[in-house]
């Protein structure tokens, strides 16, 4: 065959390829936008959400680091010691809790969280130890103190910031100095 003889092939069998039409295109440039609008007002409540949410866990460490000091303070009662810290080692810091104190008059524990939880002078928790008062009503909770043995179970109340009475019987413990860690980060019983 020669060059001249060669026949061109015929497209009227294929189907006709085209590109999107201007208003189609347009039409999925718009789809797209309101996808993205949606994914950032849903990003605009969730992120701040999913950071309380890791913060109120880094307070849950520290509320389980504080139970050695929970059960020496229960045990220093008990026996009516001088110094109801008696005999308590702090645990060594973490990335969440920075130190862990036991006031050994009152035996009130503060927790004191690092500034990934809170920033410093909004970072502690307080819990307070307190025990049935016979003298005044048989349902009456007061805090205990050192060279004192409560009568009773020994009771414990979280305290966070903006908490300021005790939601036990009347009178209650309080503690002194107030909690700086704000209440959205702290669990629900040591919240006003």
């Amino acid at each position: 065959m020669t060059a001249s003889t060669r026949q061109k092939p015929d497209d009227s069998d294929r189907p006709a390829v085209r590109g999107p039409t201007p208003s189609c295109a347009a039409f999925t440039l718009v789809e797209l936008m309101i996808v993205l609008a949606i994914v950032g007002v849903v990003a605009s409540f969730a992120l701040p959400a999913y950071r309380d949410y890791l913060t109120r866990s880094r307070v849950g460490e520290g509320l389980s680091l504080a139970a050695p000091a929970r059960l020496a303070v229960a045990e220093n009662a008990v026996a009516g010691a001088q110094r109801l810290g008696s005999g308590y080692a702090r645990p060594p810091a973490t990335r969440n809790v920075e130190s862990i104190d036991i006031d050994d008059k009152t035996g009130a524990i503060t927790i004191h969280y690092t500034s990934l939880v809170a920033p410093s002078g909004e970072n502690t928790l307080v819990l307070m130890p307190s025990t049935s008062d016979d003298l005044d009503a048989s349902h009456a909770q007061v805090s205990i103190s050192s060279n004192r043995s409560g009568t009773g179970t020994l009771t414990w109340e979280c305290f966070a910031a903006g908490k300021t009475t005790s939601s036990l019987p009347i009178p209650g413990p309080v503690p002194d100095p107030s909690p700086t860690l704000p209440a959205r980060f702290a669990p629900p019983e040591c919240r006003a």
